[in-house]
């Protein structure tokens, strides 16, 4: 996924928004002195970073750095906006449109680090500024949305964008910038704006209380056993990482497994102790339902409420309207189709893929019905029954370096022409975090891009990339990005051996940052992964597809010991099964996609209170036909991170959305050569390049040569029905 910041939702669009530059207006200038010397000269967030891309001096940036940093760089975002607002020229693009885009330089960069900090490597203290923060920030951009003077002049020049005779690009600046103007409430009477004020404030304390609640959940809930036996099925090297973690956290001599922030836990599929596997579903689905600390239902109901009052305040039946009004799906109905299309083939193939689980633990006389913590153990036998074939085969092939360096890497070289070279003379927040310089097909520098592969305590879960600096031929600036997964970390001297779908996301993740490294637009406000949400999977979906391009994973799946490659009747064996299992992992997603939906689409009369919201979970799945006990969503509401804190709410859609396309996209290089150069900088021009400069859904038909179509998506994941192919029911 591409992270979003910490900005309330209302605000989102924004973050590119308020970019950064150097070099304001004359008439903007004034703002620097907002900022003591004395508080530049002793804090490094205070001036632009001198280091190659302008990458953040993490060796300097302490944590008591940023609050006095937000206030400044809130004081001058403030006076550069109102000197935009009160001066008596003629509006023009100008002095309006580019003053704003270049406004905010001093708050953006503290925005970026700390958000970035607070998701890798965080803290008590940062926790604690983030709390602070979060209304804050949600009321200083109110004050700049709701400012009459600045939307009277950004709707002066949309009403005349006509005559102005701009470029394109120019153009829809213009439009995105009103849209953002009026979907932030520009529209409403004065005691309205007073409301959504409130709205918004308390909307972004209860996000933040959400992510932190989860993060320190899964810190603090441990399945701890007595024995090693009990760990019987897992690899050494995991036996030895849960021993060091019970006597980390106080339990000596006994083992400790941590939790991920999926439902699924990847111990399940090796554990062949029925019931530490069973107590280690338990305590994934608990979380944040069952009191103590970090029990998240009030949060949820109160958050749902917000959300669904503000959008009514706005214009809107349900969040779910708002947000969806943004996307590329258009609206609510959209969603709700290709969701109940999807649900019943999912369905039947999970319901396929249990029977036959069943029949083993039959076979073996276990005396049990399947259930959510049997599935990816029994999954395995079922999978080495029809293909001869268990996944722990693959893992020596899938060392780390090997992966990154020759498998993802080498596959933009090959597509696009690039390559990496890794500096170890740049400062990073934590040991692990590893840089490289991108350099283009003519050896010119291209970007910056963090790795940053190792779960710890301090860092959220799942896998996401950012954006450090955000490329823009008006601000002269040119990419950094990151990526980022959690993927456990060996004992010192062991290798880190990925699994496949490990090796997937890391694929995944760096079709993002190709986005963001690619971006070749005028302004901050389109640039990279600053398209709409259900489009900025796309990409990074499709780049999925080299991770089992055969001449990839020749290339990068490698023996860890003995560097010979994967037994071609290995590879072939591994390809064979892309299919399988996937009526589980496509049912597991939809409900917590139909989840995310059933929430944001109620009303404000609708919104269970705190005590409703696990039964209210239940009859969602319930009445979207996709209650099945063994196949749990992905993420109960409880700690559903993408929904209730992070920029996912009434978008987590947006992955199957996304995937339409890009399995669309996939049979486009299969019918076109495939993984040549000219097909690479084809995509890359076309789209990956753009940005958010041009409709979304036209970049996508303009690449494709037609509207999209989900038979692609339904043969991808073994769901295809015989018949006629029909395009996607898109409101264009």
């Amino acid at each position: 996924m591409a992270q979003l910041s910490l900005l309330p939702l209302l605000h989102r669009s924004l973050v590119s928004f308020f970019i950064v530059n150097g070099c304001l207006t004359a008439g903007l200038r004034a703002a620097d002195s907002a900022v003591p010397s004395a508080s530049v000269a002793a804090n490094p967030l205070m001036t632009e970073s001198t280091l190659p891309f302008h990458l953040p001096p993490f060796d300097l940036i302490k944590a008591e750095h940023f609050a006095p940093a937000f206030e400044a760089g809130m004081t001058q975002h403030l006076a550069e906006v109102e000197a935009i607002a009160s001066q008596s020229a003629t509006p023009t693009f100008a002095n309006t449109i580019l003053a704003l885009e270049r406004s905010g330089q001093l708050l953006n960069r503290v925005s970026t680090v700390f958000d970035a900090l607070a998701a890798a490597d965080t803290n008590p203290a940062i926790q604690a500024i983030e709390i602070t923060m979060a209304p804050n920030l949600s009321a200083h951009y109110d004050v700049v949305l709701l400012n009459n003077a600045l939307f009277a002049r950004v709707d002066g020049l949309f009403q005349a964008r006509k005559a102005l005779k701009l470029d394109a690009e120019s153009i829809w600046l213009i439009e995105r910038y009103r849209r953002d103007f009026v979907r932030a409430g520009a529209l409403l009477n004065d005691a309205d704006k007073t409301k959504l004020k409130a709205f918004n404030r308390e909307i972004a304390v209860l996000q933040t209380t959400f992510n932190q609640n989860v993060l320190k959940e899964q810190n603090a809930d441990l399945v701890v056993v007595d024995t090693r036996e009990e760990l019987a099925g897992l690899p050494d090297s995991e036996i030895a990482a849960a021993a060091a973690q019970a006597e980390a956290s106080g339990h000596p001599g006994k083992f400790a497994l941590r939790l991920v922030n999926t439902t699924d836990q990847p111990p399940l599929a090796s554990l062949q102790n029925r019931a530490v596997r069973e107590r280690l579903m338990a305590a994934s689905l608990a979380r944040g339902s069952h009191g103590g600390p970090y029990d998240n239902r009030e949060v949820v109901s109160h958050l749902v409420l917000l959300r669904a009052e503000r959008a009514v305040l706005l214009g809107y039946a349900n969040h779910a309207e708002y947000q969806l009004a943004e996307q590329t799906a258009r609206n609510v109905r959209t969603v709700n189709q290709l969701l109940t299309d999807l649900t019943p083939p999912a369905l039947a193939n999970a319901r396929r893929e249990a029977a036959a689980m069943q029949a083993i633990v039959d076979g073996e006389k276990g005396g049990f019905t399947i259930g959510a913590a049997d599935w990816d153990f029994y999954n395995d036998k079922v999978r080495a029954k029809q293909y001869a074939f268990d996944a722990a085969q693959l893992r020596p092939y899938f060392e780390l370096n090997h992966v990154l360096i020759d498998g993802v890497f080498y596959a933009a070289t090959q597509l696009y022409g690039i390559t990496f070279k890794e500096r170890h003379d740049l400062p990073v927040y934590q040991p692990d975090v590893r840089v490289f310089e991108v350099f283009d097909a003519d050896g010119s520098s291209l970007a910056l891009i963090l790795i940053d592969y190792y779960a710890r305590p301090s860092k959220r879960g799942g896998a996401w990339m950012l954006e450090y600096v955000s490329q823009s031929q008006l601000l002269g600036l040119k990419p950094v990005v990151a990526n980022h997964l959690n993927i456990p970390k060996p004992p010192p001297g062991q290798p880190t051996l990925l699994t496949f779908d490990e090796v997937t996301t890391a694929f995944h993740e760096f079709g993002h940052a190709l986005h963001g490294m690619f971006s070749q637009v005028k302004y901050p406000r389109f640039s990279g992964t600053n398209v709409p949400r259900d489009f900025v999977e796309y990409p990074s979906q499709a780049n999925e597809m080299w991770a089992t391009w055969p001449a990839i994973v020749k290339h990068y799946a490698k023996h860890y010991v003995t560097g010979e490659p994967m037994p071609p009747a290995l590879l072939e064996k591994m390809l064979a099964t892309t299919t399988f299992n996937q009526g589980f992992k496509t049912t597991e997603q939809l409900s917590a996609t139909l989840l995310d939906q059933a929430w944001h689409q109620l009303t404000p009369a609708e919104v269970p209170p705190a005590d409703g919201v696990v039964a209210f979970e239940a009859t969602a799945l319930k009445k979207a036909g996709i209650d099945y006990g063994p196949v749990p969503p992905r993420y109960r509401t409880t700690y559903f991170s993408h929904s209730f804190s992070g920029g996912y709410s009434a978008g987590y859609y947006s992955y199957l959305w996304s995937e339409v396309l890009a399995a669309d996209t996939v049979d486009w290089f299969k019918t076109h050569g495939g993984l040549t150069r000219a097909n690479g900088d084809r995509f890359r021009s076309l789209l990956l390049s753009r940005g958010g400069s041009s409709d979304a859904m036209g970049l996508f038909i303009n690449f494709v040569g037609g509207e999209p179509r989900v038979e692609p998506l339904l043969k991808k994941r073994g769901l295809a029905q015989p018949g006629p192919q029909k395009a996607v029911d898109y409101d264009g």
